[in-house]
């Protein structure tokens, strides 16, 4: 989308002295040190009935622990929806609250917050604001765009204050943060340094995991981290947002902390701490693509009744509505940050490709990214594939090709599937969404972390054909048993490299699951994580309904979830496609 900046054309205001006699135009420090207040209002987007707006409070006077600002407008505008503060409005004038975790303003500190808003006509700046009754400053960026305080002066995007407003694609452009932490387990592995240095996502899988775990990066540590790879360009920071009550109600292998009922602890000890660290002004400048909530509402659309994979908690999860308000929240709080991107988790092509769950996906994600405070401005998009194996593409086959007069649909494989492969699954689900009532401006994450299939068994061209199965079945290079197979699955490898705007309609390939990291123990293991043992976990089991009862195809002697599995690794390495050089 394209931002048209604004800056307000206003000179500094005159500062009354002790005689109350007016003082002449002092200098940038002098003024600063004495104005208790600067309001820096911007016109990030207008067209003819519309317009976003950005807005910084310094505050030169004592630190506060809560902030009100006002103005009126000349016009008619109307604000219509904000972030990052509670905005109300009473004819033209306008008052701006802080939220619960951005109060705290110290002396010399910023915040800020932005809105949407309506007019007609002209849409003129307002020429004065007062800070809890205390009238401001007005700043226009100390000499225009490329001043002092502009995109590119000091606190500009290599500082910590950073440009304001959204871009369309956040991975256009710009680096991408690389995990320490993962990237110190990749380099010690065989063939591990070809791709220690590729960026993968941060999964903040438990409250304990925001302040950090046995010693390990915290989130303040990992954004502090991408401050300095971030130099002077653009960079993007991974999060994965993964804490829901009663998480992962389809199976036991990442089951979280958290009860089915506890969803206030979610948004208070959860979410709040999270949007209150993202918040601070110093991490302002950094992008952050937020993978909200894997496997949660998909669930609720497969797995919630009257099917054969329906389960008890998914049910309970269900009637509850706590996944629907978890995800609601985590939209509206992140989203009211300016730089923060929601990507809503969308399952798989083999777990919602089908007719009858798209439909019902779409609405379902609609239904979510409008109501309980969230709305449609705080989904960026949507992300597919995540932790999973399919394929980004399947070369030797399409869902449109016949074999004998049958239609590659009705293979046993495909199964009547619309899909054969992610990214045609990321297209077709983006204008089903579209269609539903999203923004066209939403992009598409596919997750290639672990879906290459390369090595010795990768086909080199389409199967026999002998019959449709055999046509399929010889060309698939998903090797996987049954496409419904999800845990530390033998034989797979990495996909795709981290590339941004691959394809029409999708804004990145990433490494959502950072490769090397267990999908489930193989086994029962006693933990204080809440992650319980999942038999498709464990490589005897002989299946049940969602994997139409058919080997786990999964790994022997994997750890917990989450936990570093050096087999699995260096099997992905071995099987990289495109292989590694």
């Amino acid at each position: 989308m394209s931002r048209t900046r604004t800056s307000l054309l206003a000179a500094l205001a005159l500062v009354a002295g002790a005689s109350g006699t007016a003082l002449g135009m002092q200098s940038a420090s002098a003024t600063a040190a004495a104005v208790p207040c600067t309001v820096d209002y911007k016109v990030q987007n207008q067209w003819s009935t519309g317009f976003t707006a950005a807005v910084t409070i310094t505050n030169n006077a004592p630190a506060k622990s809560t902030w009100s600002l006002k103005w009126s407008y000349a016009g008619d505008q109307k604000v219509t929806s904000g972030w990052n503060a509670k905005l109300s409005q009473s004819g033209n004038a306008v008052t701006a609250a802080n939220e619960s975790y951005n109060g705290a303003l110290a002396t010399g500190g910023s915040v800020s917050f932005g809105f949407q808003g309506s007019y007609t006509g002209t849409n003129a700046v307002p020429a004065t604001f007062t800070l809890d009754g205390v009238a401001c400053n007005v700043d226009n960026g100390g000499g225009g765009d490329n001043g002092g305080g502009g995109d590119n002066g000091g606190g500009g995007d290599n500082g910590g204050g950073g440009t304001t407003g959204r871009v369309d694609n956040p991975y256009t452009g710009a680096k991408v943060y690389v995990d320490p932490e993962w990237s110190k387990l990749a380099a010690a592995e065989p063939g591990g340094s070809r791709v220690s240095n590729q960026p993968t996502f941060v999964w903040l899988d438990r409250i304990a995991a925001i302040n950090g775990v046995n010693g390990g990066m915290g989130l303040r540590a990992h954004l502090d981290e991408a401050l300095k790879q971030k130099g002077s360009g653009e960079l993007v920071v991974q999060l994965v947002i993964y804490d829901l009550p009663g998480r992962d109600c389809a199976a036991l292998a990442s089951n979280g902390e958290l009860g089915p009922t506890d969803i206030d602890k979610y948004k208070t000890q959860y979410i709040d701490a999270i949007a209150s660290i993202l918040a601070d002004s110093k991490y302002a400048g950094l992008r952050i693509s937020a993978l909200i909530e894997p496997d949660s509402l998909p669930n609720l659309v497969t797995n919630a009744g009257g099917t054969n994979t329906t389960t008890d908690a998914c049910v309970t999860m269900k009637s509850n509505g706590n996944y629907e308000k978890g995800v609601s929240y985590a939209l509206d709080k992140l989203g009211n940050l300016l730089n923060v991107y929601n990507y809503i988790d969308a399952g798989h092509h083999g777990w919602l490709g089908w007719d009858t769950n798209l439909g019902p996906v779409a609405q379902e994600f609609y239904k979510v990214a409008t109501t309980n405070g969230a709305s449609l401005s705080d989904v960026a998009g949507f992300i597919v594939n995540t932790a999973n194996y399919s394929p980004t593409k399947e070369p030797n086959f399409k869902v449109t090709d016949t074999v004998n007069g049958q239609t590659v649909r009705q293979s046993k494989w495909v199964d009547w599937n619309q899909y054969v492969d992610e990214q045609s699954y990321a297209q077709g689900l983006r204008d089903k969404l579209i269609s539903s009532g999203f923004s066209s401006n939403i992009g598409m994450l596919i997750d290639t972390s672990r879906n290459g299939w390369g090595g010795t068994a990768r086909p080199t061209g389409p199967g026999p054909l002998t019959s449709v199965d055999n046509y399929v079945n010889g060309g698939r290079i998903d090797r996987r048993i049954h496409v419904g197979n999800w845990c530390n699955q033998s034989g797979a490898g990495l996909g795709e490299r981290p590339t941004a705007a691959p394809a029409a309609g999708i804004d990145a390939y990433v490494w959502a699951k950072p490769p090397g990291q267990s999908d489930g123990a193989s086994a029962p293991v006693d933990n204080d994580e809440g992650k319980g043992f999942d038999q498709m976990c464990d490589p005897t089991y002989g299946g049940n309904a969602r994997n139409g009862n058919n080997p786990s195809g999964a790994l022997p002697n994997a750890p917990l979830a989450g936990h570093w599995f050096s087999a699995q690794f260096q099997q992905l390495v071995q099987n990289a496609y495109p292989p590694l050089s």
